[in-house]
């Protein structure tokens, strides 16, 4: 029987709010509101902040324990309940830490729309399905999954897209990965993302997040950089696009070694900015680099990681692999 490790850690998926019982589920309890399927699971309680308000420095702790279950501790997956609000970025920062390990075993996170004594409450099936799914030989070597409605979303493709619907994440512009069917199995019905670089070194948690706009001040660039930021991620309109105001600061941060990566708020492929038309993501061509199609959250984490590895260049060269 697969051993899967479940980590909880609180939030919607766990909360109560009118049983008069305790206000938070333990791992336990939440195993038992699941239904367990034929899994050998142990399971454990991780302190955490709200999710819209988990730390770095916990996105690295769980996506650390993550790595040891499979790597070092012989489980055959691992589920994280997670808070919906930031749950793609800690599930992505999973999937560059975990590298090599994923090959040992599945990975899923996974959490809840609607609190646990709602009438409506989708997280004991989210939690059935995403320890089916972590527990499924289909899923190894897969990466970082985000489970919800029974859908499997890959974590790099995974956003929030509704807070109130059982179908909570969206992979698009890419596709569905695959399902955790009614019988308990699992069909993977698309090609999963490459397996991201190995992550090196400890990542940086200082990283800005800066969504541009038309008559956006360079000095909220220069103002992030002189309070600490390591990198900065430019959150940009169409394929790519800022202000050319920006160039210049963009310029000088690179030649600082403070790396910026353009990301987009429209949902694009990787290619976007490689083939991109006259006029179009010319940052790049001042210094910026770009977030190889990934949305502007998941570009602040891999930002994050690709900095342990050194600066400017260092950082060109890891996303360049991404």
């Amino acid at each position: 029987m697969p051993r899967v490790l479940l980590l909880a850690t609180g939030d919607t998926i766990a909360y109560r709010q009118h049983s008069g019982r305790p206000a938070i589920a333990t791992a336990a309890e939440l195993l038992v509101a699941a239904g367990v399927p034929a899994v050998d699971v142990r399971a454990e309680d991780v302190m955490a902040e709200p999710s819209w308000d988990t730390s770095p420095a916990t996105m690295l702790s769980l996506a650390r324990r993550v790595r040891t279950a499979l790597a070092d501790d012989g489980f055959d997956g691992v589920v994280v309940t997670h808070g919906i609000d930031t749950l793609e970025e800690t599930a992505f920062l999973t999937d560059l830490i975990v590298g090599r390990a994923a090959a040992r075993g599945g990975v899923v996170f996974t959490g809840a729309a609607h609190c646990l004594d709602e009438p409506a409450s989708d997280g004991p099936g989210n939690l059935a399905s995403a320890l089916t799914a972590a527990a499924h030989p289909t899923t190894r070597g897969l990466g970082t999954l985000v489970c919800f409605n029974r859908e499997l979303h890959a974590a790099r493709w995974a956003t929030l897209t509704d807070t109130t619907e059982p179908s909570a994440f969206s992979s698009a512009p890419h596709p569905l990965l695959g399902r955790v069917t009614p019988t308990g199995g699992v069909t993977i019905t698309a090609t999963p993302p490459a397996r991201p670089p190995q992550a090196e070194g400890t990542p940086e948690s200082d990283v800005a997040l800066i969504k541009t706009y038309p008559g956006i001040t360079p000095a909220l660039l220069t103002t992030a950089a002189d309070a600490g930021a390591r990198g900065i991620v430019l959150e940009g309109t169409g394929a790519g696009n800022v202000p050319v105001e920006l160039f210049t600061t963009i310029s000088e941060l690179t030649e600082w070694d403070i790396p910026v990566v353009l990301a987009s708020r429209a949902r694009t492929h990787p290619t976007a900015l490689d083939h991109a038309h006259e006029g179009t993501g010319l940052a790049t061509k001042v210094g910026a680099i770009s977030a190889r199609g990934l949305t502007p959250a998941h570009a602040r984490i891999a930002l994050m990681v690709a900095l342990g590895s050194g600066g400017v260049a260092a950082v060109r060269e890891w996303f360049g692999r991404l």
